[in-house]
């Protein structure tokens, strides 16, 4: 059995994504940044130098990208899909009109300018203009972290109906999952590594406790 833990609107499980998510019920949203495959780890090695990069810990999350057969299964397994990184899974998911791109603000300065989120939306294309340096506040705890303000984003292009219970297959360490619940979702999320399984966790908690003080105080002063 998965380790399963309960933080407020979240529900995070520690295993496999491919063994996990059959097991649950279709949720309103899935919302996920998916390991390229380019093994990001090795990338950062070569270029810390120039660009001054931490250097992470190295991981075998990112040498494979998940399966074709399980890309097309999850571009259908909701109503409303956003997979981070789309660009690298183009062979195998269905055309889109309504991509999603993170200008980073900057050129030249790491492995892209921008990052671009497929999506089952037949709707435009958004930009959101946000510098990467918005994750030095948030710790950057992962590689390839996205900004809270980046999730947000996301859930409010994607048009995620209010409540609707939004899915993160690969949460690393735990983003989607904290701009899920600021804006009360629900949330899933699924991790596979324990490292990063543990930082979520904290993270979406702290989200939590500061949501329901934020409410505390509203209502008291209403």
């Amino acid at each position: 059995m998965p380790r399963v833990e309960h933080i407020g609107l979240a529900t995070l499980y520690l295993g496999d994504c491919r063994e996990i998510m059959p097991t649950l019920e279709r949720p309103a949203a899935v919302i996920s940044d998916p390991p390229y495959g380019i093994d990001y780890s090795a990338q950062i090695e070569k270029t810390q130098e120039r660009f001054g990069w931490r250097k992470h810990q190295q991981f075998e999350w990112d040498v494979q990208r998940p399966s074709t057969e399980f890309l097309i299964w999850l571009s259908d397994a909701a109503d409303y899909v956003a997979l981070w990184g789309g660009n690298y899974f183009a062979d195998a998911l269905p055309p889109s009109m309504g991509w999603l791109i993170w200008d980073k603000c900057q050129t030249d300065f790491s492995l892209a300018d921008v990052e671009m989120a497929w999506t089952n939306r037949w709707q435009a294309a958004r930009r959101l203009r946000l510098p990467r340096a918005v994750l030095v506040a948030e710790g950057g705890e992962h590689p390839t972290q996205k900004p809270v303000a980046v999730m947000r984003f996301t859930i409010d292009k994607l048009r995620v109906p209010p409540g609707g219970t939004i899915l993160d297959p690969y949460m690393g360490s735990g983003s989607t999952g904290v701009a899920a619940v600021e804006m009360r979702h629900p949330f899933i999320g699924i991790e596979i590594e324990p490292r990063y399984f543990d930082i979520a966790c904290r993270r979406i908690e702290q989200a939590q406790r500061q949501g329901d003080l934020l409410r505390d105080v509203a209502g008291a002063a209403s």
